[in-house]
């Protein structure tokens, strides 16, 4: 008995995304490409742990983001590794991450070299950056003003 035309043809790729749309992805963007027999291959095959994966990559690339960003309070170059890491954790899961971890890498390379290029001011405004947050915080504490902001506010 031969197979009919339908049924003989080539079956469509497994693709890691919804169910309900073969386009469509998990929410977390399209996966790099996998090399095959690689670590990303093995967790890649099973759906389960893909998705697991995936949203592990993604939590630990957002925590060294916001760890960044907490740090953009303070002057100097403090805040690009812990955002250029989250960048790059991510870049190792997301095309969309990669094209951005790019960017921000050059971006990033280019005001290192402007810190070492002028040693002197970049010591000096970090310094002084750290020096006035550090008075902040004393002065947060010592005259309670996260109480009186909240009688204020009347909460």
């Amino acid at each position: 008995m031969t197979a009919s035309p339908a049924t003989s043809a080539a079956t469509p790729p497994t693709r890691s995304g919804s169910t309900r749309c073969p386009e469509c992805s998990d929410g977390l963007g399209r996966p790099r490409e996998v090399r095959p027999g690689s670590f990303r291959a093995r967790v890649h095959a099973n759906r389960q742990i893909a998705l697991a994966w995936r949203i592990g990559v993604f939590v630990g690339g957002l925590l060294f983001v916001l760890l960044g960003l907490a740090l953009s309070v303070l002057p100097g170059p403090l805040t690009i590794p812990p955002v250029l890491l989250g960048l790059w954790i991510w870049s190792t899961e997301f095309d969309w991450a990669r094209r951005f971890f790019t960017t921000f890498k050059r971006k990033a390379s280019d005001a290192w070299a402007h810190a070492r290029q002028h040693p002197a001011t970049s010591l000096a405004v970090t310094v002084g950056g750290l020096a006035a947050a550090g008075v902040v915080f004393w002065a947060v504490g010592h005259y309670q003003l996260v109480d009186q902001a909240t009688t204020a506010l009347g909460l």
